[in-house]
């Protein structure tokens, strides 16, 4: 049954393949407690069935369609919502099952370590960064002790790939953590050394002032003052101008762009980007709205902007910082 879901999924099928696999963890759920490799085929079932439960919350390179969870504009209908949670139980169940079995068995410590990575994706598709940062941390120390016990080649290859997926799902999720997370991330001892420039970069972004930073991050003030020196942050804006049509209109470059900067805040970056669109041709002056959206790293969600101004008739310019919640 695990290879006919995996075959109908393959072919677009997906309520074929969840039907199948549905049927199959009946039978597997009823085996498990009998032997260790039935409760590793019950979790493998488990996992592929919450994958494929949330398969509509991932976009087409498999980064979730929502990060930002409740603050977005838009977001899952109240089905996908429901898929989502119902393959986070699943996950959930996988990590159990992973976990009661042998840990000194290096198939089941992978096994476990894979199923923390799964569990993370599906907190990070309904939204819970901190708890999708939490468990991919947790996965990752997980593979690196299946390293040090010196595998195969080929078990080596697949803890290295591991790392190497964990580490950039990580940098990701960390652009929508708040500073109030990420410190309690640091005080869990779950946000550990490799992490710590980019998470300085996240708070300064959010306008945290670099004591504060310090001692929030449990780090050195001249550590905090180098690492924002050397890290640098791309900076991603838009401005548009309402048209006659109600319709906001996406101006040309440089009102439309993207730079990398280093120890500047997103209102530090915003209140630079005004004063040149003021004085620039595409500012329509009183004789229309206008908008400015400031991201980090890529154009998003106007929700998840890190800085947002609004002008135009009888309207001063003012921005607004926006801190991840």
């Amino acid at each position: 049954l695990g290879d006919l879901a995996a075959r109908r999924f393959a072919g677009g099928d997906r309520a074929g393949a969840l039907a199948a696999v549905e049927e199959g963890l009946r039978y597997g759920g009823q085996a498990a407690g009998h032997a260790p490799e039935y409760a590793r085929w019950y979790a493998r079932g488990l996992i592929n069935q919450g994958v494929w439960l949330a398969w509509p919350l991932s976009d087409e390179v498999r980064l979730p369609r929502y990060p930002l969870g409740p603050r977005a504009g838009s977001g899952p209908s109240a089905m996908e919502r429901a898929a989502g949670e119902r393959a986070l139980d699943l996950t959930r169940a996988a990590v159990e099952v992973w976990a009661a079995l042998d840990q000194r068995d290096p198939v089941n410590r992978r096994g476990l370590a894979q199923a923390k990575v799964f569990l993370g994706d599906r907190l990070a598709e309904l939204g819970s960064a901190e708890e999708a940062v939490a468990w991919a941390v947790d996965a990752e120390g997980g593979f690196r002790h299946l390293l040090r016990a010196a595998p195969g080649a080929e078990e080596a290859q697949e803890a290295e790939e591991a790392l190497d997926h964990i580490g950039r799902q990580l940098e990701l999720r960390l652009r929508f953590l708040s500073f109030d997370s990420l410190v309690s991330l640091r005080a869990r001892g779950l946000l550990p050394e490799p992490l710590l420039p980019q998470a300085v970069v996240a708070a300064r972004i959010q306008g945290v002032a670099e004591p504060e930073i310090a001692g929030g991050l449990r780090l050195d003030a001249e550590q905090v003052r180098t690492m924002l020196e050397v890290t640098p942050w791309l900076a991603v804006w838009r401005f548009e101008v309402r048209g006659p049509d109600g319709l906001w209109n996406v101006q040309g470059h440089p009102s439309h762009g993207a730079t990398e900067v280093r120890n500047r805040t997103a209102e530090d970056i915003g209140n630079e980007l005004i004063r040149g669109f003021t004085a620039s041709a595409d500012c329509p002056g009183e004789g229309a709205p206008w908008r400015l959206l400031l991201w980090w790293h890529e154009e998003g969600d106007p929700a998840g902007a890190r800085f947002r101004a609004a002008g135009g008739p009888d309207t001063a310019p003012e921005g607004t910082a926006d801190t991840p919640s």
